[in-house]
């Protein structure tokens, strides 16, 4: 199946501006095309740091930048805010909403790289009580909580209040879980120290939650022992092969592995377990020949393109081949490699039959767990503690878009690992109440109560 775009230009479009979708735009700037970039945000967002924006150490303006001021200087880009709510892959066109305006864009090569969101098993009424982590809306929500639940604490006089207040519980002891449960720690033992006078913070309860059987079970052996080792030291409380089986305000109710159930009394609970991919996969998959997997993810043939529609691409936490992880360097080797592909077909070097598998370069996996302490594996070799924390940093500052992010993220990781202040400590009410307010004003009005005369008669 080729495209039949005559002497016109290639139209490609790309579904999402994260790290595979900005990346393949990137690489298409100087492409003999007309690119059209579709998110549902105006920004692009630099994940890996979100519990950082969380914790209040960095601002959201660090890692996410205006989408529209990255590409700003690519002449054949066109940037659009929408939801994409429809791909239809006969018509070859994408469908997008903003703020009551739909848009249909078409298309010859379309790239999806829209991500993938939280996932709570199915049981998606957790997320009011235990948000994720994927959003900035979600970030600033947290921080809401976190530190909303030290003010409560401070003017509470009930000592069971108090203590379900200052009891913070993080469900999923991965990367995300762990590095959010740390500086959760040092908020409560270095940050806020002495800075209020009915409570002690460093007397709070942290917890992390996990079923498995141990944390960062990605890395296992010493990486793993470390981690935990450091987080206990930080006065963490670990619990694993611990299934949550219910949350709600009052807190979660978890099931052992021996059958007992605990319910641990907390208002500020973060879900960091699992992932779902983004819904239009399951669209894909029905209007293809694939399928989608457990987690959403379309399966896609080796060069990331679509069973039977080699001009539709899949790339980044979307994608499900050879067991690649979710991981930011996946979306972007993906992404870069798909905008190859597209340029060579361009300039009439190779057929969409004619493309070379996608290889993956594993270039290592890293979280940091506390002011200078962090684990990496790279291929067999294993760091930890200062030089592993010193590489992370290095290594996110690279991948930080634009100067100014990376001189600001800097400086304030500077004043935050090395003092103990941190810039970004403001909250509001309305963070907080936003999720809830937003779903009633969504949801559908009740019906009207009949008419009097209509009652009388019944």
């Amino acid at each position: 199946m080729g495209n039949d775009t005559g002497n016109r230009r290639r139209r490609i479009v790309i579904i999402g501006s994260g790290f595979g979708g900005l990346f393949a735009a990137r690489k298409l700037k100087k492409a003999d095309a007309d690119i059209t970039i579709i998110n549902r945000t105006t920004h692009h967002l630099f994940q890996p740091l979100l519990y950082q924006v969380a914790t209040g150490i960095i601002s959201e303006g660090e890692i996410a930048p205006p989408t529209r001021l990255i590409l700003r200087k690519y002449r054949n880009t066109t940037t659009l805010l929408g939801d994409v709510t429809d791909i239809d892959m006969t018509a070859r066109t994408v469908t997008s909403e903003a703020m009551g305006m739909t848009t249909v864009t078409p298309y010859d090569s379309l790239i999806v790289a829209a991500g993938a969101g939280q996932s709570y098993f199915g049981n998606d009424h957790f997320a009011e009580y235990a948000p994720g982590m994927k959003t900035i809306d979600d970030a600033l929500e947290l921080r809401g909580r976190i530190l909303g639940a030290f003010e409560q604490a401070e003017i509470s006089t009930d000592a069971h209040a108090r203590e379900r207040l200052m009891t913070f519980v993080v469900v999923g002891a991965g990367p995300t879980g762990v590095e959010l449960v740390g500086q959760i720690a040092e908020l409560a033992h270095h940050t806020l120290r002495g800075s209020f006078r009915n409570i002690d913070p460093s007397d709070a309860r942290i917890v992390l939650l996990d079923g498995a059987d141990d944390v960062l079970p990605v890395y296992g052996g010493k990486l793993s022992a470390n981690a935990r080792k450091k987080l206990e030291k930080l006065g963490v409380e670990i619990q694993l092969q611990a299934m949550v089986t219910d949350v709600n305000r009052d807190g979660l109710t978890i099931k052992r592995k021996d059958g007992t159930e605990t319910l641990i009394r907390s208002q500020c609970k973060v879900w960091s377990a699992g992932v779902q991919a983004s819904p239009l996969g399951k669209m894909i998959a029905d209007q293809s020949d694939t399928t989608v997997d457990r987690a959403g993810r379309v399966r896609v043939q080796p060069d990331l393109s679509v069973a039977g529609h080699p001009e539709v691409f899949v790339i980044g936490d979307m994608m499900a081949l050879d067991d690649l992880p979710g991981l930011a360097q996946v979306a972007m080797q993906g992404g870069e490699y798909v905008a190859k592909q597209l340029i060579a077909e361009i300039k009439g070097k190779q057929t969409e039959y004619q493309r070379p598998d996608f290889r993956y370069w594993d270039k290592g996996s890293m979280a940091t767990i506390s002011r200078f302490s962090a684990v990496a594996k790279v291929g067999r070799i294993e760091l930890t503690g200062f030089i592993a924390w010193l590489i992370w940093l290095v290594i996110h500052l690279m991948y930080l878009v634009g100067y100014r992010s990376r001189a600001m993220t800097l400086f304030a990781w500077t004043m935050t690992f090395f003092g103990r202040g941190r810039a970004q400590m403001t909250i509001t009410e309305q963070q907080v109440i936003a999720r809830t307010a937003l779903k009633e004003q969504h949801r559908p009005a009740p019906p009207a109560p009949a008419p009097a005369a209509e009652r009388d008669a019944g």
